[in-house]
């Protein structure tokens, strides 16, 4: 693959422990951020948004009766808390060069979102990460990633999955025989009613001219194996 600038979109579920008592790895943690290290080494700016699942999940709010603005912006701090930890693992092995933006103010510990000054520092060979989301109660974080794609200039976006190497027409880890995708167009996705992304995402990505990538983030390595073209993966264009 041949980029310049990418958005990468991780799970916060990529992340998080293999125990029920711990939200993050730091295996897992420091793994994708020496590959996103990688990554620059090669030439590549990139930017990030950061699921939550790790720390909250929307099928949890309905268990607790909340209604879903209060519970799409406590997942959108959750994006934040996953955020500040990812920004805290690049400095500890010594790479300063990371900002981190939120689309919720939060002044004592991110900036605010900014797209211009968000390009500038891609620029300046810094990794930008984006938290909280779009700022918006029913919006997904799959849609505050088309969206920062767009507004960075983004050559690609990487829809980076657990588990999953790719678009399916049925979900894999319960369909053997699910039948798997290396190309779809946006179009595809809106009719086949393909669960990837939500619809609004796709049609972000249709409308502002973004390739996206699906791959599996998983395994070690996938994601610079990815960008040198060593896994399989789904292109959506």
């Amino acid at each position: 693959m041949n980029y310049k600038r990418v958005l990468l979109k991780i799970s916060g579920e990529s992340l998080k422990s293999d125990s029920d008592h711990e939200i993050y790895s730091q295996e897992k943690m420091v793994e994708v951020v020496e590959q996103i290290i990688e990554l620059k080494k090669q030439g590549i700016q990139p930017g990030i948004v950061i699921g939550a699942g790790n720390i909250w999940r929307g099928k949890l709010a309905g268990t607790l009766r909340l209604n879903k603005i209060d519970a799409d912006y406590m997942g959108m701090m959750a994006t934040i808390m996953n955020g500040l930890a990812l920004e805290g693992v690049f400095k500890s092995v010594g790479f300063n060069k990371v900002k981190l933006y939120s689309a919720l103010e939060i002044k004592n510990v991110t900036s605010p979102y900014n797209y211009r000054d968000a390009r500038e520092y891609l620029d300046n060979g810094y990794v930008v990460i984006f938290a909280g989301g779009t700022g918006y109660s029913n919006f997904t974080t799959d849609t505050a990633a088309s969206l920062r794609a767009i507004e960075i200039g983004a050559d690609v976006l990487l829809l980076g999955k657990n588990g999953v190497k790719g678009v399916y027409d049925s979900d894999p880890k319960i369909n053997n025989n699910a039948v798997f995708f290396k190309h779809l167009s946006f179009q595809d996705v809106l009719v086949k009613g393909l669960q990837i992304m939500d619809p609004t995402a796709i049609t972000v990505c249709r409308d502002g001219n973004i390739k996206i990538v699906v791959f599996d983030v998983v395994p070690k390595g996938n994601i610079i194996k990815l960008i040198n073209n060593k896994i399989e993966s789904t292109l959506i264009e």
